[in-house]
């Protein structure tokens, strides 16, 4: 360009709130370095400002330990000198469900705003690529700018570093691409030989890419970074010495507003960004630490599946909602999705602290639950005068039959349950234990007395139950009525109304029944070497993969509302990386897998469990069947994803720094689309595959023990993270028993995202069930101890809302403002969808943001690909 080039030099500090080191030693060197920062910032008024990586979170953890800096820190905030948010903390967008992205911004957003300012660009400094759907959701928050570093091709930006990225469903922001990243001004001092060597050739590149404008961008800072208090003095040097160019200290909303202020860039960039061809993506990682991934799931799932809807109901009952209690656990999970952390990248001592984290977040669902469910219980008990009951309740916004999962406490072997019309329900008992009484310590006039109490049976059931919408009813317990056993027995098949399952002769073949389309051979299982490290699978060059052959047949269990058949897969494998190097396979690996199949359902359910003892190694599940194309959910929709990516050609010559292979993440679910139909798997937290020849891999589990490894067969080079030590972490060999959930669905039909969204809504619980009684106090965590009881009565049955239209919950909770309902629901399809809301609680509904503000749509449509916020107040 002609024109006199204005570097902004944006002085940062990214801070990982843990890594290699844990989240004390993080919060030890952030309280010595913002108090030097305040200092700074206070007696130097020609340092403009400052940029606190955009997490609100270390502002918090910083107050904690100084509570007396808070009006100096909110005094600098407030006149934008140090910027803080939009962020929590800097969350990965595909590790986590897209509802808990919302809520980190949500959380971010509120924290920053009550210190005086959240700042406003969508930062995204670190992250190992970008959820499509970023956009969109940082216009609901009301921002319209975002400047990343990961993701992007270099012929995308087409020499504009500048471009609108557009979400799937038509949102978009105005980007700016770190070329080099968030540090190549870390450095930045007055030499003549700093600028000649390492400035000036990296300005000249800049200005390259920025053929449109003259405003650089230039940040300036780096990991856990403490302020270069020279750079003020810095800039005047620059500006005396460059006289082609104008520098100045800069921020990123500064820079923003000015190369956007006339803006001549007409490139789009669409959906997700996860290119690896500048910034390393880690496209691996996804199944490294697999058990933290899937505790994740299970904390995101009890969170926003179960406790938060049920806190819903019992709030409109007249119930307390645990705001302040739910507040703590979704920190406590923000700190665990900061990238690094749910990647698995991390220390062993770091991984403990994030496993804790999510046992205790766990811990205090569970105890919630418990609490409001016997509230609601008791209260239902007045009311229906009796106390035999037991609740059903439905967390969807629509009615619901469909079975639920009892553990029922009895004096009788045999139990049923009855509705609130008389009806037996259909049942089918999974397990029955007898459970002694045990002995009563009762204080008399003599003494302490032990007394014997009777024992009791706990019963595990299914019962077909037909639940109101975003409510529960009221089941009686009936003792001494038979219900049908899912028993044992000498078979090699089991089938429902969809699919037959049989073992033969060491093959498991699944036929779907309504075309005899048969899936033969339809599983197996492969081992390989992982010769990489905590951020990358990097396969060996003298490896050969192990297949799984045939298996065995344990047992095959029938009920009336369930059946089981279980198998056992055997492979020898290497026991590390020695023994593959010597082709010696001493480990045995051996797999069981239950296949179930329950009435009423048009999908498999699977378990696969093992004990592993093998070091450096990937395996994966494969399922046979041919296609060119996967579809995986990504926030409210599908995005296609080809089997080969083309820029795999010459990767290498073309100085990509990581291989771009064709290994990609889903939320939910994955489909393999071909020819002759579809093929697709709807997981508890595995968040990895791959689309090979004639086969759909899923990645179960990566088992490797170092953070860092130098010249990776698909990642070149220095090591990622910290590259001049050597962290070993044997905790992330996974060295022990390994569970796997998930589900098959195969059909002859064209892919429809919303088909698979209700297959993920039937398969994943969105109801819970709780048992009035008093022979056991110890099924759920908090049932021995005494509990207030606030209310006195509650109807048998009640539902809170219903929505009619093929619309999917990603979330129900209490407004921030505490004085309404928010629904957050989803339209996956290609089309516009209208729906209908109904509520004899609330009066009152209205579209807002994601923010939760005031929103001027008010339509009753949902845009394709799109979703919309409900509040229902009174």
């Amino acid at each position: 360009m002609n024109r006199k080039s204005k570097v902004h030099v944006v002085p940062h500090s990214h801070w990982d709130r843990e890594w290699y080191f844990t989240i004390e030693d993080s919060n030890v060197i952030l309280v010595e370095n913002l108090d030097r920062l305040l200092d700074v910032m206070e007696h130097d008024s020609s340092y403009k400002s400052y940029v606190f990586d955009a997490q609100a979170s270390v502002i918090e953890a910083y107050l904690t330990i100084r509570p007396e800096n808070k009006e100096r820190l909110k005094a600098l905030i407030e006149s934008r000198r140090i910027l803080v948010g939009p962020w929590y903390t800097q969350t990965d967008t595909l590790l986590v469900r897209t509802e808990s992205v919302i809520r980190n911004l949500l959380y971010g957003v509120r924290s920053a705003k009550s210190m005086g300012h959240s700042m406003q660009v969508g930062y995204l400094p670190d992250i190992f690529g970008q959820n499509g759907y970023l956009p969109s959701i940082f216009r609901q928050f009301g921002i319209e700018h975002s400047v990343l570093q990961r993701g992007v091709y270099t012929d995308q930006v087409n020499k504009d570093l500048n471009f609108c990225w557009r979400s799937p469903d038509g949102e978009q922001v105005k980007t700016n691409y770190m070329f080099f990243g968030y540090g190549p001004g870390k450095f930045l001092q007055a030499s003549e030989s700093y600028f000649h060597e390492r400035l000036q050739p990296i300005l000249e590149t800049l200005e390259e890419l920025n053929q449109s404008t003259n405003q650089i961008l230039l940040p300036a800072g780096g990991d856990q970074v403490l302020v270069r208090e020279h750079f003020p003095q810095t800039i005047d040097w620059l500006n005396q010495y460059d006289k082609g160019r104008e520098y100045v200290l800069s921020d990123f909303e500064t820079f923003m507003n000015e190369v956007w202020a006339a803006p001549s860039f007409d490139n789009t960039i669409s959906g997700e960004l996860i290119a690896s061809q500048k910034s390393r993506i880690h496209s691996t990682i996804r199944s490294h630490r697999i058990d933290i991934k899937q505790h994740n799931y299970q904390a995101e799932h009890k969170m926003l599946d179960l406790l938060e809807p049920l806190a819903c109901i019992a709030y409109s009952l007249g119930l307390k909602y645990p705001k302040k209690w739910i507040d703590h656990i979704w920190k406590q999970l923000f700190d665990v999705h900061a990238h690094d952390s749910i990647g698995g990248c991390n220390s062993d001592d770091t991984n403990r602290s994030i496993e804790m984290r999510l046992t205790q977040a766990e811990r205090v669902i569970n105890g919630l639950t418990n609490v409001l469910k016997k509230q609601i219980a008791r209260a239902v008990s007045k009311e229906s005068h009796g106390s035999d009951i037991a609740l059903a309740f439905n967390f969807l916004p629509r009615e619901q039959d469909s079975l639920k999962r009892f553990a029922l406490f009895t004096n009788s072997e045999q139990v049923s349950l009855v509705d609130t019309d008389g009806r037996v329900l259909p049942s089918t008992v999974l397990h029955q234990d007898y459970i002694g009484g045990g002995k009563r310590v009762i204080v008399t006039a003599e003494g302490e007395k032990e007394v014997q109490v009777p024992g009791y049976y706990r019963t595990e059931l299914f019962a077909k139950v037909c639940t109101p919408a975003l409510g529960y009813t009221t089941l009686r317990v009936v003792e001494g009525k038979q219900t049908n056993n899912r028993t044992a027995i000498e078979a090699t098949e089991i089938q429902n109304d969809r699919y037959r399952l049989e073992w033969n002769d060491g093959a498991v073949v699944l036929e779907d029944r309504s075309n005899g389309n048969k899936l033969q051979p339809g599983m197996r299982f492969e081992d390989v070497a992982d010769n990489g490290d905590s951020y990358d699978f990097s396969p060996w060059e003298g490896d050969s993969p192990i297949y799984s052959a045939g298996c065995e047949l344990v047992e095959v269990r029938q009920g009336e509302l369930s059946q089981t058949l279980t198998v056992r897969h055997r492979m020898q494998v290497p026991s590390d990386m020695e023994q593959r190097r010597q082709h010696h396979a001493s480990q045995e690996l051996s797999i069981e897998t239950v296949f179930e199949l329950r009435k009423g359902e048009n999908f498999v359910r699977l378990e696969h469990s093992m004990h592993n003892a093998a070091c450096d190694h990937r395996v994966r599940v494969l399922y046979r069947h041919k296609a060119n194309h996967t579809w995986a959910d990504q926030g409210f929709t599908a995005l296609r994803r080809e089997k080969v990516n083309p820029r795999m050609q010459g990767w290498k010559e073309e100085g990509f720094v990581e291989a771009p292979v064709s290994i990609y993440p889903l939320e939910n679910y994955v489909v393999a689309e071909g020819e002759t139909g579809q093929l697709g798997l709807i997981t508890q937290g595995i968040k990895e595959y791959e689309l090979l020849d004639e086969e759909l891999a899923l990645t179960l589990f990566r088992s490797v023990g170092l953070l860092g490894r130098d010249d990776l067969a698909w990642r070149p080079g220095r090591a990622s993270g910290i590259n001049n030590k050597i962290v070993e972490t044997p905790d992330a060999q996974l060295q022990k028993k390994l569970t796997f959930r998930y589900a098959l669905h195969i059909s002859s039909d064209e892919f429809e995202p919303k088909a698979w969204n209700a297959l993920t809504e039937r398969y994943v619980e969105h109801g819970a069930t709780y048992q009035l009684q008093t022979l056991n106090t110890f099924e759920e965590r908090l049932e021995r101890f005494e509990l207030p009881q606030p209310i006195e009565t509650a109807p048998a049955e009640f539902s809170l809302l219903s929505v009619e239209g093929e619309a999917f919950v990603s979330c129900t909770k209490l407004s921030e403002d505490g004085d309404g309902i928010i629904v957050r629901l989803f339209n996956p399809s290609e089309a516009e969808l209208s729906i209908l809301v109904h509520s004899d609680t609330f009066s009152h509904v209205e579209q807002v943001t994601l923010a939760e503000g005031e929103i001027e749509q008010n339509d009753n449509k949902i845009k394709a690909k799109g979703y919309v916020t409900l509040k229902f107040s009174r």
